[in-house]
């Protein structure tokens, strides 16, 4: 299994040499040359599989220079009911990843029973294995460099803090967060995490880390890395729990599910994608988007249209404010036909005048590819999670609710549809408690987490100010 960049000006790479790296060195982002293929018979003899037997499964696809028994080491110590028993009352933590159903055809894939209550930790917690292991091979160290919207930043923390060889500088845009979600990121007070509030939206931060990353020169010589969905391993993890969905929802290898999934930066949705590919039954991918609804615009009308911070609203689902999808270009590559000068020719366009729109034949490739997509406002998630909560008892967060609301305008009749979680909650209480009047249940161990003291830096949005800071803190200064 090899990996090529998405425009084509790198040397094809084994899984082992990408995990660390994020960015290729052309700006793109790396892709197997060709997608494993799981036919009908693997999928009916991965039923029974427990989720970490699965991901090894899965994983060993993709990572061939990998000897199989230390993908399962990493794996069966990863994919564990400690680890992953921090969700709903009732729910079942041996299935790592389990689907409750609200209605016969219709269920929510729980997703955040990790560490950080959030869908994050399904791959993030696996990657910080992967990293320590290939580290230690390798003789190296890594300072990963990230940006967050709200949930990648304490899911990548809570898996790299304390892990040998890693230092990690996360970047958050100031006052864009939950309570909730601040606290946990800024309160961890390890000498391997660092984070640093960035003043502006989440694409100002998440353009710092891609102009460090494009600094080929400073990115060799500080050892700099990517969580971010960039990162390759990390959306090979999210493939898993797709399949894992559809074996718990289907009794037969030839029943197509629909999936719809909230999305922001394109990454848990691509995934989704990426498992079709692969050969996963799925009639639909369902892109929900809040009110900063670009890639609603897009699948309506092949226009891909970004926006700066000024116009990239602050929501009530703010994990999803983001206007600028660094995944999109993965799935373009594809609607391309794999065409690398294509991809160069649309995001210089992107660059220069903010937009692209698809010729002809493309367009009829992204129609063609199952995916819809529909957008919700803050009136909506109330709505939503007030009625999900009186009709079945089921608290949602508001980025799951964006999902719901999606699923109910854009499912197929008789078609079985799962809307993936996007974290519980207890992250956002100020809107569960608008919705239906109560602030939700905080699980056990995170009680008093927003009095902790916190520790984080605010500076403006400027990569070289970043670059500066970031290689002083692998040497000890006051922060």
């Amino acid at each position: 299994m090899q990996y090529v960049s998405t425009r084509g000006g790198v040397p094809a790479a084994s899984y082992s040499e990408i995990v660390l790296q994020g960015l290729a060195r052309d700006g793109g982002l790396f892709v197997p040359r060709v997608y494993p293929q799981v036919s009908k018979e693997t999928l009916k003899n991965w039923r029974g599989l427990s989720y970490a037997q699965l991901a090894t499964a899965v994983t060993s696809l993709f990572a061939k220079d990998m000897q199989r028994s230390d993908i399962a080491r990493l794996c069966e110590t990863t994919y564990t009911p400690e680890v992953y028993c921090h969700g709903r009352e009732g729910t079942d933590f041996k299935k790592i990843a389990p689907v409750v159903w609200l209605e016969k055809d219709f269920g929510i894939l729980e997703l955040s029973n990790g560490p950080t209550l959030a869908f994050k930790d399904m791959a993030m917690q696996y990657l910080g294995s992967l990293f320590e292991f290939v580290l230690a091979r390798k003789e190296t160290r890594l300072n990963i460099l990230g940006a967050t919207s709200g949930d990648t930043g304490s899911a990548a923390e809570y898996a790299m803090k304390g892990r040998e060889g890693i230092q990690v500088f996360m970047l958050s845009p100031a006052g864009r967060m939950s309570k909730f979600q601040k606290a946990q990121m800024y309160s961890l007070q390890d000498k391997n995490i660092f984070n640093i509030a960035v003043q502006g939206s989440f694409d100002d931060a998440q353009d710092i880390v891609k102009a460090v990353s494009g600094d080929l020169t400073f990115k060799t010589e500080h050892h700099i890395g990517a969580v971010n969905s960039i990162n390759w391993a990390r959306i090979a993890a999210q493939v898993i729990y797709y399949f894992s969905a559809w074996l718990q929802a289907t009794e037969s290898e030839d029943e197509e599910v629909t999936f719809s999934v909230p999305s922001g930066n394109f990454g848990d949705v691509l995934a989704g994608w990426i498992a079709k590919q692969m050969g996963l039954p799925v009639a639909r991918l369902i892109v929900a988007t809040n009110e900063n609804d670009v890639l609603y615009e897009f699948f309506r009308s092949g226009r891909y249209r970004i926006r700066d911070s000024a116009h990239t609203f602050v929501t009530s689902s703010p994990s999803m404010d983001i206007s600028k999808a660094s995944n999109f270009e993965r799935y373009i590559y594809d609607i391309t036909g794999r065409n690398p000068e294509r991809v160069v020719e649309l995001w210089t366009e992107l660059s220069r005048k903010k937009e692209f729109l698809l010729n002809a034949e493309e367009w009829a490739a992204v129609k063609a590819s199952g995916f819809t997509a529909a957008r919700s406002t803050h009136a909506d998630r109330l709505a939503c999670i007030k009625r999900v909560w009186d009709q079945y008892g089921f608290l949602v967060d508001p980025h799951t609710a964006d999902g719901i609301n999606a699923a109910m305008k854009e499912r197929i009749p008789g078609v079985k549809t799962i809307c993936l979680e996007t974290a519980l909650p207890a992250k956002f209480a100020s809107t569960i408690k608008e919705a239906v009047g109560f602030e939700p249940p905080v699980p056990a161990g995170y009680e008093g987490l927003l009095d902790k003291p916190q520790k984080v830096l605010e500076m403006p949005a400027d990569a070289q100010l970043v670059k500066t800071f970031s290689p002083s803190m692998t040497s000890g200064n006051k922060f």
